[in-house]
């Protein structure tokens, strides 16, 4: 609980109404009760307030709700986020190593982490204050894991890697698998070992069930701020960089780069060694089979802008007719043209 004006002070908005007001959580407009804050992002949504029961409303400048107490803010989606990790996140409690893990002598793990049943630590491995292994998390020798991570069940860190701070792994995250590397061996082929390991940076989160390789040699690193949702593939010495977005079922190839401040929608990939720059964002399936230049947006295979992408769509329902009508163009013009001969 907390009231109207702590929580304006603490997204940089202002109070128009009681600030006194006392807020329990944050709920959806057509849900919210008596003693709930809501927010509006998106214009359209305002019609809903009529109705809705929420004691206080989130929203933008510029817009008049009349009888509901408000907070004003820039950007009421951020705002929205904030105040429900003020509100409504659960605080971890320190539990320490519980009964069931396995963590090695060698393992030098600070007093304040918690270490779930199931869990497998092994030698050499470093984990710093605050961080969090839920059930049956495996993480193999001579890693480094930073402060408040939250490994979810299931996930692996494998040998070498390093986790910086306040990284999140869900539940099925593989962070080090080995490189797809192979050398043809006539008709065969011969395994590349994969010494390298990976690195996340501060405030990276992997999806569930993603997968990120370690490096053949060196690292594969992903930068500060980076989120992948589930699903995604990135391959050995991938490097990403800061507060990029990589959608589900993207895939990025072999020692490609990726800019700062990139988005790429579900099922987008990146050809191995290429190199795409920064304020770059890809569309759905959309694949880059060459580098991009910096601050575009683009859809498709190969890579086009993403406006012209939309006309193109747009006509190839139209293929069937525009097809029919050429084939009567072109009969009516061998008709033509046969009439001139004659004359």
């Amino acid at each position: 609980m907390a009231k109207l004006q702590q929580l304006a002070d603490l997204v940089g908005g202002h109070v128009s109404g009681d600030p006194d007001l006392e807020i329990n959580r944050v709920a959806p407009i057509d849900r919210a009760q008596p003693g709930d804050i809501t927010f509006v992002a998106n214009p359209k949504y305002l019609s809903q307030l009529k109705e809705c029961r929420a004691s206080a409303v989130i929203i933008a400048p510029g817009i008049d709700v009349p009888d509901v107490p408000l907070i004003v803010c820039a950007n009421p989606y951020l705002a929205f986020a904030k105040i429900l990790t003020f509100l409504q996140a659960s605080t971890q409690q320190s539990k320490g190593i519980m009964a069931g893990a396995m963590v090695a002598e060698s393992a030098e793990v600070d007093r304040s982490v918690t270490i779930y049943p199931g869990c497998v630590v092994g030698e050499q491995v470093k984990i710093g204050a605050g961080t969090v292994l839920y059930p049956n998390v495996v993480v193999y020798d001579g890693v480094t894991i930073g402060k408040d991570c939250i490994l979810h069940a299931s996930s692996i860190v494998r040998e070498g890697c390093v986790l910086a701070d306040r990284v999140i792994l869900q539940p099925s995250a593989v962070v080090g698998s080995d490189g797809f590397g192979f050398a043809p061996d006539g008709s065969r082929y011969y395994k590349i070992p994969q010494v390298g390991i990976v690195v996340l940076e501060d405030d990276v989160e992997i999806g569930a069930c993603s997968c990120i390789d370690r490096a053949a040699l060196g690292e594969t690193r992903i930068k500060r701020g980076t989120k992948l949702d589930n699903l995604v593939q990135v391959a050995h010495n991938v490097e990403v960089g800061e507060d990029c977005i990589l959608v589900a079922q993207s895939g990025f190839a072999g020692s490609c780069k990726i800019g700062d401040h990139c988005t790429f929608g579900g099922q987008a990939a990146v050809a191995g060694h290429l190199t795409i720059g920064d304020n770059v964002m890809v569309g759905g399936r959309g694949g880059a089979t060459g580098n991009v230049a910096s601050n575009q947006i683009l859809s498709g295979v190969p890579l086009i802008p993403h406006k012209q992408w939309l006309r193109a769509t747009m006509t190839l329902p139209k293929l069937p007719e525009m097809r029919k009508e050429m084939q009567q163009m072109k009969k009516r013009l061998e008709e033509l043209e046969a009439q001139l001969k004659e004359k």
